[in-house]
């Protein structure tokens, strides 16, 4: 891990990943909990927060007037445009780092005159510190201000700064694959069903084997081909099911990515 930030951090919006991102850099020490403010209308959000020392306000106007160094907006794209406009203002001069998918980072510079812009897609295991983001820097942005966004975001995982043209290719692919890697173990699992197996015991042994393939990639850093190698028997029963379940998968793979694209432009659209 890094060593801890010494500067202040605003996050807009405590719901299911800014939340997240709050509390992983309290908990991850990379900031200290005074440092660490957020806004959010609810107060059940704003009372967790608060419990581990942090600084909460009802809306990001509040938040904003105490001039965080850096603010994360962490909203909806459609609650997008609102934030920005109540805050605008009291933004300039400032990094903002904006995790709406969809939404470049010419709209956001044209709302927040005079901001730093970075564009950010997290996905959603930053919630336990594993989550892996893409970072793109905007017009304004310093070197400076993109490896403090890569700092914060490596607290809660993997962080790989890229061109923002590549940054919705990485939100179709990284974001969504949280639910593709969980539709797998229940579509597996329920093959398991079909085949004779106990449900529970299923998915256990199932998510189980997904955490230790995870562990094990990450620890030796060997591709997952070959990976699949180790496994797979010249003749036997994993070259079987792998010679169908290949083909399928990969264009599965290829017009799900496609589709989240054509979603990611038609957000950006409006």
């Amino acid at each position: 891990m890094e060593g801890p930030i010494a500067v202040s951090v605003g996050v807009v919006g405590a719901g299911s990943m800014g939340g997240s991102i709050a509390r992983g850099l309290i908990a991850s020490g990379m900031l200290a909990p005074e440092r660490l403010l957020a806004a959010d209308h609810e107060a059940a959000r704003r009372d967790e927060l608060a419990a581990l020392g942090a600084r909460v306000f009802p809306d990001e106007r509040a938040l904003a007037a105490e001039a965080p160094d850096v603010v994360v907006l962490a909203v909806k794209p459609q609650v997008l445009p609102g934030v920005m406009a109540s805050c605008a203002g009291s933004l300039a001069g400032r990094l903002v780092i904006s995790i709406a998918a969809g939404v470049p980072i010419a709209t956001i510079e044209a709302a927040l005159p005079g901001a730093r812009v970075v564009r950010a897609m997290p996905n959603l295991p930053v919630q336990v510190r594993s989550g892996a983001t893409a970072i793109a820097a905007g017009s304004q942005a310093t070197g400076a201000d993109v490896e403090l966004a890569r700092s914060i975001f490596s607290a809660l995982g993997a962080a790989v700064v890229m061109r923002e043209d590549q940054l919705d290719a990485s939100g179709a692919v990284v974001g969504t694959a949280p639910a593709f890697f969980s539709l797998f173990v229940d579509t597996l699992t329920r093959a398991g069903v079909r085949a004779g197996l106990p449900a529970q015991a299923c998915r256990e042994l199932l998510e189980t084997t997904m955490r230790g393939c995870a562990e094990q990639l990450l620890a030796e850093g060997v591709h997952p081909r070959a990976y699949m190698e180790r496994v797979t028997s010249p003749g036997g029963t994993t070259v079987a099911a792998l010679r169908e379940l290949e083909p399928l998968l990969a264009a599965g793979s290829e017009e799900a990515v496609d589709a989240a694209l054509a979603r990611t432009r038609e957000l950006a659209e409006g």
